[in-house]
């Protein structure tokens, strides 16, 4: 879409290295799903932040939501990216694509798909909307 792709992945998905359609740097990350955590891929700008938040809840809710269903998912793999009208930095979009690594059957991938995308949190704050105010530091400078 633009230049502002970012890939999450764990499990078996986990790559390392020239991630195709992410440039940046590789964080690993602990997770509570994974033994082997997070690999994320990005830059470090606020665009970036944005999409990597979407597709960090996305895998995050997968894990989540498969133990739940009992679906055994061996790996992850989560793109997201977006365009901004540079005028305004307002986004234009974002889209996000999901690999799996799971045994179930095609149908129960794809009711794991729905349901995350229906439960997963950023995703739903951003189609919703609100507002973002800055606020005075805390004593603490928080």
């Amino acid at each position: 879409m633009d230049d502002f792709a970012v890939v999450v992945s764990a499990g078996t998905l986990r790559q390392t290295g020239g991630v195709e359609g992410a440039e940046g740097t590789e964080v690993h990350l602990p997770h509570r799903w994974t033994p082997e955590g997070v690999l994320v891929r990005t830059v470090f700008t606020g665009a970036h932040l944005l999409h990597l938040a979407v597709a960090g809840c996305v895998l995050n809710d997968l894990y989540r939501e498969a133990a739940r269903l009992g679906l055994p998912l061996a790996g992850v793999r989560v793109s997201a990216d977006g365009a901004f009208d540079t005028g305004t930095w307002r986004s234009t979009g974002i889209a996000y694509a999901v690999e799996l690594d799971c045994a179930a059957p095609r149908e129960q991938q794809e009711a794991l798909l729905a349901a995350v995308d229906a439960v997963a949190e950023v995703p739903r704050a951003l189609r919703l909307g609100g507002p973002v105010t800055r606020v005075a530091p805390g004593p603490t400078g928080r």
